[in-house]
């Protein structure tokens, strides 16, 4: 019998690999963190990004390096802890080691073995590119604007293409509308990114403070002037200037802005030599200009010129589809701030929010949703845990509701009682008993309440 000689096939071995130097080669900025929320890595593309060398920022904590504004409100690190779900393609503006603010692209996750032990998490980043903005998804949030209204995804449409222009916009809408927010979000998908964004409220400044405040002033301009001064003109050099309640601008100062607009230079207070404007304007206000002008309160050539790109935001109460994912939005901002785990708002609050006007707009909503975290306990908003809303002609009066029995999920009054709360919504009745839909489901058919 002939002898085989195929050789036996070599028992498998893995390779051991380093994955730090995996992620040294990757095209997108990588770091992580352990559970204290210091950084225990971070790759060369990293670096290259914020300008921090790896040996600054090992053993900080993250938000000491990334200075964002979500660091304190809706890191997607943070949600990604509470939720153990990965946030992906989120947009979170930070400012690198020297001071620039830029916009980057990030997906986060956690680090965790098998047995869900929690190591710490994951994030890579990097700059946006030019699909990343080509058609917004309805119902995202994009900035920090939320909008699923027609109008609303109207806007979001346009945004790109007017903020990768140099054309000025001009915002109108009710006080509470956001109209920061569109302004901040032009700039931050804008050419001029990288540079600052200088904000000014028109009415907020008496007229002679607020000529010095645009334009600057010279040493020795008026009694007071002890030194030079800059002006927000040239303050936003490289960037935006953002002039807020533009409507209450004094005959005076509308005839020096159109100048400015039309020269593109402007002198300081009590100054001869020209200074190039180099900002690009953005301009906002919650007045009725067209009444304004036939009154002769705004001139009808500065109109013109401010509103080369027009946006109208329109208000809450036109926009009741926006209500629910505004919630959605402001509950996990607030579970951050306030380390709570609110899941949702009761049925009966919502019909509240869904039948009132809204004369503050998000901001209110914002504000009521803020006063009631301060006083809920559990997963769920009630009516009684809202402030005094105004407007209450409009709202239902909700009973108290019935008190829970002693008893737990497991038991028959207490699955009846969060299905009675929650108006036989099964997903809100589950959060209340802190289980899931399919476990209520189970103990429905259980007790017979199918």
């Amino acid at each position: 019998m002939e002898k085989n000689t195929t050789p036996e096939p070599p028992e498998h071995i893995a390779p051991r690999f380093d994955y730090q130097q995996l992620f040294e080669y990757l095209p997108e900025g990588v770091f992580t963190i352990d559970t204290q929320w210091r950084i225990t890595s971070f790759n060369k593309t990293a670096e290259k990004i914020t300008d921090y060398r790896r040996d600054e920022v090992i053993g900080r904590h993250c938000w000491e390096v990334f200075r964002s504004e979500l660091c304190r409100r809706g890191c997607p690190l943070s949600l990604c802890f509470e939720t153990g779900k990965r946030q992906m393609d989120q947009e979170v503006a930070v400012t690198n080691r020297l001071g620039v603010t830029q916009t980057l692209i990030v997906n986060v996750n956690v680090l965790q073995d098998p047995d869900g032990t929690l190591h710490g998490g994951i994030e890579t980043f990097r700059p946006p590119r030019k699909y990343d903005y080509a058609v917004p998804r309805p119902g995202t949030v994009f900035e920090g604007i939320v909008g699923k209204n027609p109008m609303m995804q109207s806007i979001f449409e346009m945004l790109p293409d007017v903020a990768a222009s140099e054309a000025n916009v001009l915002i109108c809408g009710e006080s509470g509308t956001g109209k920061e927010l569109l302004a901040k979000a032009l700039h931050n998908r804008s050419g001029r990114r990288n540079g600052p964004f200088a904000a000014v409220n028109c009415s907020a400044l008496a007229e002679s403070i607020l000529e010095s405040e645009l334009f600057g002033h010279e040493k020795g301009a008026f009694t007071g002037a002890e030194s030079r001064k800059p002006g927000r003109f040239e303050l936003a050099k490289g960037g935006t200037l953002f002039l807020d309640e533009i409507g209450d601008l004094k005959s005076q100062l509308q005839i020096k802005l159109l100048r400015v607009l039309e020269e593109r230079e402007f002198e300081r207070v009590g100054g001869t030599r020209p200074i190039k404007l180099d900002a690009r304007i953005i301009s906002a206000t919650n007045q009725d200009l067209d009444k304004a002008m036939r009154e002769n309160r705004f001139r009808e050539d500065l109109y013109f010129r401010l509103r080369t790109v027009p946006f109208y935001i329109p208000p809450l109460r036109e926009r009741t589809e926006d209500i629910a994912p505004l919630v959605s939005h402001f509950i996990k901002i607030f579970n951050v701030r306030y380390k709570k785990a609110v899941r949702s708002v009761d049925p009966k609050v919502m019909r509240i929010f869904m039948k009132h006007r809204w004369p503050g707009n998000v901001r209110e909503l914002e504000r009521i949703l803020e006063y009631a975290f301060v006083f809920v306990k559990g997963p769920v908003i009630f009516e009684r845990h809202l402030p005094e809303i105004r407007d209450a002609g409009q709202t239902e009066v909700a009973p108290e509701e019935p008190m829970r029995p002693q008893g737990t999920s497991r038991d028959k009054d207490t699955v009846l009682w969060a299905l009675s709360t929650s108006d036989g919504n099964r997903q809100n009745a589950a959060d209340l008993l802190g289980i899931s839909r399919t476990s209520l489901w189970r103990r429905m058919k259980e007790f017979g309440l199918t």
